[in-house]
């Protein structure tokens, strides 16, 4: 169980309505559902009695409240300590980010930070997860925004975003290869795709290209590693109406006449994004940064 689970659980038989608890989270009524509904398969076990008039715990699910509430608490006790270990150490924040990072999710950290450390100076460094992890593990970083999560035990690692993707195609393709759930990748088998080198982030690439094959999708060779998908470049192989690339919902840039975005037919893709840090870090700004991080949003 992840302590978003748990969080979502609590605010659900707290609240005793789905759309309430929403609101109180700040994330939509289905994908609440979707996280609760996840947490009871996972438990095998029902934890909710739902009705027209709200919900409320079943018995296991008033056990799991219990228990529930006392992870949180002594999750945030734990962090107050981090906080409070680290005293007033306040400096040079330096972060790690990747391409395409969603525009809204690192306000709420930087503003919690700032807060706490109104000192300290921010450094930000575009680079890959590889990149980034060795960083991390060579002191040249604080906190760095992976696209996987890092299996080196010195590193802490949080999720804090996930983002369905879709394609960015020509309008004519979209039209052509589109129905009303989205386009399905298996259409997409004429296209190349334009792919990210997987050094960059093997974990994910990996993902992806998995999901590709199943369905049909013939990969062509891996991009060389100073290969960067600039927005620039997804444009231009998108126009020549031979390549197709991914994109989240809430792309930040803006598309030319006749390129759009779609949806893919059931969400095959989730892109994540985790936040991480040496484990053994101490300073106040780093742990104020972390905590900042809002319950991992879908874009």
């Amino acid at each position: 169980m992840e302590l978003r689970e748990l969080r979502a659980f609590v605010a659900v038989a707290e609240k005793g309505s789905m759309s309430a608890a929403a609101r109180h989270l700040h994330i939509s009524q289905p994908a609440l559902s979707q996280t609760v509904g996840a947490l009871e398969r996972q438990l095998h076990l029902k934890l909710l009695i739902r009705s027209s008039t709200g919900v409320r715990p079943t018995e296991g699910g008033k056990m799991l409240l219990i228990e529930a509430r006392a992870i949180l608490s002594r999750h945030e006790q734990a962090i107050r300590t981090m906080t409070t270990f680290a005293g007033d150490a306040c400096g040079v924040l330096r972060i790690g980010i990747p391409l395409e990072l969603p525009t809204d999710l690192l306000g709420p950290a930087m503003e919690h930070m700032a807060s706490a450390c109104p000192e300290t100076r921010v450094q930000a460094r575009h680079l890959s997860t590889t990149a980034q992890v060795a960083a991390l593990q060579s002191g040249e970083l604080d906190v760095g925004l992976l696209r996987e999560r890092p299996v080196a035990p010195e590193l802490d690692a949080m999720l804090v975003a996930r983002e369905n993707l879709g394609v960015l195609i020509t309008a004519e393709q979209a039209a052509e290869f589109s129905d009303e759930d989205g386009i399905r990748l298996e259409t997409l088998t004429q296209l190349e795709w334009l792919a990210f080198p997987r050094s960059g982030s093997p974990a994910w690439y990996d993902q992806v290209t998995a999901v590709f094959r199943s369905h049909g999708l013939n990969l062509g060779p891996e991009p060389p590693e100073n290969q960067t998908l600039i927005a620039g470049v997804k444009i231009a192989a998108v126009r020549s109406k031979k390549a197709f690339a991914l994109a989240p919902a809430n792309w930040p840039h803006p598309l030319p006449d006749r390129i759009v975005w779609s949806p893919l037919a059931g969400d095959p893709l989730v892109r994540r994004t985790w936040a991480a840090w040496p484990a053994n870090a101490r300073s106040r700004d780093l742990a104020s940064f972390v905590s900042g991080f809002p319950e991992p949003a879908t874009y």
